[in-house]
């Protein structure tokens, strides 16, 4: 049995500066330098399962439509507070066993992942989860620990991120 789904990595940049007056100092009026740091939204579930928004394609709706939908319903975030990096598309794939009509059935599942910057670190988590938190890039893979698919799609992410062709303008 096959099964897809769709998603969205969800991150923010964050000022690290110390003390912007010193730094406005040091490169005159009107110009600070700032370093953003990349942080990742991550939903917890319970029982330490940590995780992207996503969910299941429903029929007729598009991979792209799931991963709003999706977002809207598990975040609060919609459309308009998202900046879509448009080069990037993830895949993360796995098998897992799920009881269905009493008899064990091997679901072969398919994740695709866009990503997409939000300027809000305020979202509105649905009854399904249990909490969020805002992860730098290292803390993010260690949040995921045993979830190694969920741990390549957030290095694919951060490595474009990194990279000339992930800046967001």
């Amino acid at each position: 049995m096959r099964e897809i789904s769709a998603g969205i990595i969800i991150y923010r940049k964050t000022r690290t500066n110390a003390d912007p007056e010193a730094e406005q100092a040091r490169y005159g009026a009107g110009l600070t330098r700032t370093n953003a740091e990349i942080k990742f939204l991550i939903l917890y579930h319970g029982h330490n399962y940590w995780n992207f928004p996503k969910g299941k394609i429903e029929s007729e709706e598009k991979s792209f439509q799931t991963a709003l939908r999706e977002v809207k319903e598990e975040t609060g975030l919609t459309r308009n507070d998202l900046i879509f990096n448009e080069n990037f598309k993830a895949y993360e794939k796995f098998t897992f066993w799920r009881r269905v009509n009493n008899k064990n059935v091997r679901i072969f599942k398919i994740v695709i992942f866009y990503l997409a910057e939000t300027k809000k670190s305020q979202i509105k988590i649905s009854q399904e989860h249990e909490g969020y938190g805002w992860f730098a890039y290292k803390e993010a893979l260690r949040i995921l620990g045993k979830y190694k698919d969920s741990q390549k799609v957030l290095n694919q992410a951060y490595r474009f991120l990194k990279s000339k062709k992930g800046k967001v303008t």
